[in-house]
């Protein structure tokens, strides 16, 4: 079963992407900011983090930074959800190490597909 790590600050987005993920088969490991984000991804090891841009404390972007830097962390995919949708959005976050972007509000099925391809796994059926 594939880990991922939720990073979202917001308590009904979490739940709600949280539990489609695990009815898809995924573990899903949660985070509520950034310094959290990078002890549970040093420590869990996820296959995969889906990471809000816009987090209290240290954002996303900062996240995605010191995951990238870390050897340890740096060939964990790193997925930008954000509410963000400008071309240039997508571009800071490529930037900033993310693997793929997404816009929120989520869209659940184009996520999965992305989730699939950069892990490797056939789309569900």
């Amino acid at each position: 079963m594939n880990k991922i790590l939720l990073v979202e600050d917001n308590e009904l987005n979490r739940d709600m992407l949280s539990r489609r993920l695990m009815r898809k088969g995924y573990d899903v490991l949660l985070a509520i900011d950034g310094e959290q984000a990078l002890q549970i991804a040093s420590t869990a090891a996820p296959a995969l983090i889906l990471m809000d841009m816009s987090l209290p404390g240290m954002d996303g972007w900062e996240a995605t930074r010191r995951l990238k830097a870390n050897p340890a962390t740096h060939a964990i995919p790193v997925v930008a959800l954000t509410a963000h949708a400008m071309v240039s959005d997508r571009d800071s976050a490529l930037a900033a190490g993310c693997d793929d972007f997404d816009t929120k509000p989520v869209e659940f099925d184009r996520l999965l597909a992305k989730l699939d391809a950069l892990l490797g796994r056939a789309p569900p059926p």
